[in-house]
């Protein structure tokens, strides 16, 4: 009659064929630590581009490059500041020229065409929210809201900035155009993340 093992017997006899990891799986771990730490002192701004190059060129491997360098694209935001945007896209390209196969000019362009986006986002948002600004200030009615409080209705006056929050209108367009340039960004950074395989 056959032996009914248990959960755990059953995987303690797979962590057994597993086995230990080998020397390359421990070296490798090892790496993605280190890459780990490098990126976690970049990102809180301890480090800058050239201490990050200096760093990685130390590890040497090209596979770490690559994976520092998808790191972070995929870290970017189309809401990031100008900064933090600059920052990273010092990093990508000083990475770009430790690989082997550099291709600055394209990781540069696609590059510019992010800030490119960004730039256009944060221009028509304004624009726009200066153009609800002047219809709200210009109609006292839109900044005043009636709040019930158990059988009481109170009657407040909200500042421009709430107002502008509160319209429905306002509500649409952030909605339409977040999507509209989130999709645009995001294109971008596919394609940049296929250069830099």
């Amino acid at each position: 009659m056959e032996e009914i093992k248990t959960a755990f017997e059953i995987a303690m006899e797979k962590a057994a064929e597993i086995g230990e990891p080998t020397k390359e799986e421990r070296e490798k771990i090892k790496a993605q630590e280190r890459l780990n730490s490098i990126l976690a002192r970049f990102n809180k701004e301890e480090i800058d581009a050239n201490e990050l190059w200096k760093l990685l060129k130390e590890e040497g491997k090209e596979e770490i490059f690559k994976e520092a360098q998808k790191r972070l694209i995929e870290s970017l935001r189309l809401k990031d500041s100008l900064h933090e945007t600059q920052r990273k896209r010092e990093g990508i390209l000083a990475i770009e020229t430790l690989k082997e196969d550099k291709k600055i000019p394209e990781v540069e362009a696609l590059l510019n065409t992010l800030q490119e986006i960004q730039k256009r986002y944060d221009e028509e948002m304004k624009m726009a929210y200066n153009n609800f600004r002047i219809q709200v200030e210009r109609n006292p009615e839109l900044r005043i809201r009636e709040i019930q409080q158990q059988d009481t209705k109170i009657v407040v006056q909200l500042s421009v900035e709430d107002a502008i929050e509160q319209l429905p209108e306002w509500r649409y367009f952030l909605s339409e155009l977040n999507t509209r340039y989130e999709s645009k960004f995001q294109e971008i950074l596919n394609r940049l993340l296929e250069v830099i395989k």
